[in-house]
């Protein structure tokens, strides 16, 4: 773990994959194949490629098919936590697998592929990371290196890399990638049951806790079938 901030990661695997229908009938969304492998080897190989030794995957749509296909990895050793009887989103799916991550740890979308600038970004996100000033670490990318990507962006940050949100009818300058370093202190007194992890950035926002750094790859959000060939081609011409 080199230069890393955590061995652990939270990879974020239960949604339903409502955008991505006609293809997630069958599938959940992590098995859609993108570029010749599903959705979450895009990220898992990253993970061990960064040597990042531990992925907590949630799961609850069509869970079995996912879980068989992790069960097949060797690396990394994949530890799940099983939404099954209820879809906790992603604020509570962090919730119910705390106890299975350090502090801090890794987070992101099983659904996420990047392309790192000079270095990882796991290893950029560690070098940075302060926990006595940071509740999350948020991995942002400014518009010209967001693929597929056609909203008005998710955050503004300050000179010292404070996050604050976009204002409604404006444009903000960075899109949240999925990618995040969080600190358990993040999860403190939260919510019951299904809620999303805004609810706990806005606690961090309010106490100047929550921080962004702007990512210097490229990132591709595949979030519909219509993103995936334009994904494949970008992807060949690396």
């Amino acid at each position: 773990m080199s230069g890393l901030a955590s061995d652990t990661a939270m990879v974020l695997a239960a949604g339903m994959g409502k955008r991505m229908r006609p293809l997630t009938a069958t599938q959940p969304k992590p098995m859609v194949r993108v570029a010749g492998k599903p959705l979450i080897d895009h990220a898992l190989d990253r993970l061990s490629e960064a040597g990042i030794a531990r992925a907590v995957v949630n799961m609850h749509y069509l869970a079995d098919s996912l879980e068989a296909h992790l069960r097949e990895r060797k690396a990394p050793e994949i530890v799940l936590s099983d939404e099954r009887e209820q879809l906790l989103e992603t604020g509570g799916g962090l919730v119910k697998a705390q106890d299975q991550l350090p502090d801090p740890f890794f987070c992101l979308n099983s659904d996420n592929i990047w392309l790192d600038g000079p270095r990882d970004c796991f290893a950029d996100l560690s070098a940075i990371w302060d926990a006595e000033r940071m509740d999350a670490l948020l991995l942002v990318v400014p518009h010209k290196g967001a693929h597929n990507f056609r909203g008005l962006g998710d955050f503004n940050l300050d000179e010292d890399g404070l996050v604050s949100r976009r204002t409604e009818a404006r444009l903000a300058p960075f899109i949240f990638t999925g990618i995040q370093l969080v600190a358990k202190r993040l999860l403190r007194d939260a919510p019951d049951g299904p809620f999303s992890t805004n609810t706990l950035w806005s606690r961090a926002i309010e106490e100047g806790r929550l921080f962004g750094l702007p990512f210097t790859g490229q990132w591709f959000e595949v979030g519909t079938p219509d993103a995936i060939k334009p994904t494949e081609a970008a992807l060949r011409d690396v």
